[in-house]
């Protein structure tokens, strides 16, 4: 595994979200279209957890997102941000934080 420098990580900006709508991407399985509300602003983010999650459940959850990506066309769609998820044997769990925060709250 590679290192990066302190000062590299510092650049990565880490923010609670919270999805507030979420939707399938027509013609695909496994892309969902989420709404997430970071604060100050709301961000479209699509992730590829659809044959893991249904979007009626991922509403209102608190989720952790990269909010300084650059934007990326998917599927035809804007992608503002990426969510942060642990692998499980091939299962993506979301991190989150143990008690609710309001959603733009810096990651330490």
């Amino acid at each position: 595994m590679s290192s990066i420098s302190l000062e590299d990580f510092q650049k990565i900006k880490l923010k609670i979200g919270k999805i507030i709508e979420a939707g399938r991407v027509d013609g695909s399985d496994k892309l969902l279209k989420l709404i997430v509300d970071l604060g100050s602003e709301k961000r479209q983010i699509i992730a590829g957890i659809g044959k893991n999650y249904q979007p009626e459940d991922l509403v209102n959850q608190e989720i952790v997102v990269v909010a300084n990506l650059e934007p990326k066309l998917i599927f035809g769609l804007e992608s503002n941000g990426m969510l942060l998820a642990a692998d499980d044997a091939g299962q993506p769990v979301f991190l989150k934080p143990e008690k609710e925060v309001p959603a733009g709250t810096k990651i330490l």
